[in-house]
Order: C-alpha cells, then structure tokens, then sequence
C-alpha cells in the first residue's frame, strides 16, 4: 500500500484502522483532551457560583482535564516530534509513561492548592504554577532539544527543522504563564477590567491560541517526517496506547475523588468554604 507524505489524508473505503496502520493515532490521543480542557474550564466558570463547594469541585475537575491534555501532548511529540539522535533511546521509551505520572502530580498538587490559598495565597499559587509549569517543560523537551539544535543556523538542522508553528505554540504557552502569574492588567488599574480584559480571559485566550499552533506544528512534522518514521517502530501500539491513556484517566478520577471526599468532609464554618466566589475574587485582586 502507497504512504501519502501529508499530514492528514482521506482514507478510501474499506482502507486499514488504526490497529493495521496506527500512525494517525497519536495525533487522535492528543485531540481529544486538547477538546476536553477548553469544555472542562468553560463548565468550572459556569457551575462555580453554585456554591463554595461546588467551586472547589468544579476546578478540581478543569485541573485534571489540563492535567490530561499535558498526557495528550506527549503521544504526538513521541510518535512524530522527537529528535532523530533520542529515536529509541531509554528517553523516547519512558517518555509517554513519565508523562503519564507527571499527570498525577500536576492534578494532585493543583487540587491541593486550593486547600492553602485563603491562609497562604502566595505558597498556594506558587504550587499551582509549578504544578502545570513541570508537565510542560517535561513535554517539550524534544522541542527546546530540536531548537537548540537548529539556533542560529549554524549547520543544517535535517530532520530536526522545527516548523515555525512550534515557536508561536511555545511564545503562546510562555504568555499564558505570564498572564497567570502576573495578573495584568488588572493590577495596573483595580476595578477597570473587572468584566472584559483582565488576565484570566487573556489567559484563555492564549491558552488556546497556542493548542492551535501546536496542532498545526503537530501535523507539519506528521507531513514532513512521515517517509522516515514510517521505516521506524512505534513506541506504542494500540492496545499499549489505550491501556496507558485507560490508566491515566482512572488515576487522576481517583485522586480528583479523594480530594473531593476531603472537601465534604470539611465543615461548612470552615474559612475555605465562606464567602462568595465574586467576594473571594476580589480579594484575590486586592493580594
């Protein structure tokens, strides 16, 4: 059967599934988190005001959606994206499981921030960035590789070229930080972007600005190394990427669960639970 050397193809009828020819279905793992985390955030706003309780549940939930979406990315990057010297390498072979258990880490650590923020805010965020920031160092290591590799133009980057689609996704993911932790420009002038324009609608926006350039940087490297890599085995099959991707989301239901059963326990005079969301974030703004 002819190849296609382009990115996303048709399949004629009756041409073979992901078991016979599995090469599009990294690109499928990273797909549907990079959907779930933009719904997950969306349904966190919108239920939050329900109650302090529901708040707290509901962003443990938007935590583990980004904390899958950051597994996702690793099934693209180490099927299509790692650099031509780490192919098989002990790296290449961990790379999707350690992406897996940074995945618990990253939801434990951010639901467990919303513990402390009332009597810590500044530890609480801290713990919070640090929580998402590990995951996406972790998954762009083939990529900070590649572009060192090529910075400068001192010699002919090969195989290891990177699109220009993966510096807009990485300039994106370093706004998305900045907006996070600066929290500008509401600081600059309390109370004037209360409604349009404060950070965290920034912080959005970049967030998914930068999901679509990695999508389009996922696929030029699809189209551009895929007469190579088709020579290549695959670092995991079907049944391996379904087993992996089955495991990771019962982990993180269950630690998103035990944090939750944490938070009901709590009684209701408890200060974590007082107050409105607008008048907690207010004073989040006044910190």
């Amino acid at each position: 059967m002819r190849r296609s050397t382009s990115g996303l193809t048709s399949c004629p009828p009756g041409s073979p599934g992901f078991r016979a020819d599995p090469y599009h279905l990294p690109l499928l793992v990273f797909l549907l988190p990079a959907c779930l985390y933009p719904f997950a955030s969306c349904c966190a706003h919108t239920f939050s005001s329900m109650s302090p309780r529901a708040r707290h549940i509901c962003y443990f939930l938007d935590y583990g959606a980004l904390s899958l979406y950051s597994l996702g990315c690793a099934f693209p990057y180490a099927a299509y994206s790692m650099p031509t010297s780490w192919l098989h390498s002990r790296l290449h072979q961990l790379f999707v499981p350690a992406a897996a258990l940074n995945s618990f880490l990253c939801t434990g650590l951010s639901c467990y921030s919303r513990f402390p923020e009332l009597e810590y805010p500044g530890f609480s965020k801290a713990l919070r960035t640090a929580a998402f920031a590990y995951p996406f160092l972790f998954d762009n290591l083939p990529l900070f590789y590649r572009l060192r590799l090529c910075w400068g133009g001192a010699h002919s980057c090969g195989r290891d070229a990177l699109s220009s689609n993966h510096s807009y996704h990485l300039l994106c993911a370093l706004l998305t930080g900045f907006l996070f932790a600066a929290r500008l420009p509401e600081r600059l002038a309390p109370g004037r972007f209360d409604y349009i324009g404060h950070s965290h609608q920034l912080f959005h926006i970049c967030a998914v600005l930068g999901t679509h350039f990695q999508l389009e940087a996922v696929l030029a490297d699809m189209g551009s190394r895929r007469a190579w890599l088709a020579m290549q085995e695959p670092t995991l099959g079907l049944e391996a990427t379904v087993a992996t991707l089955s495991l990771a989301v019962i982990g993180n239901l269950f630690i998103i669960a035990a944090f939750t059963a944490s938070l009901l326990r709590i009684p209701g005079t408890c200060p974590l639970l007082q107050g409105s969301p607008l008048e907690e974030g207010l004073q989040a703004k006044q910190q």
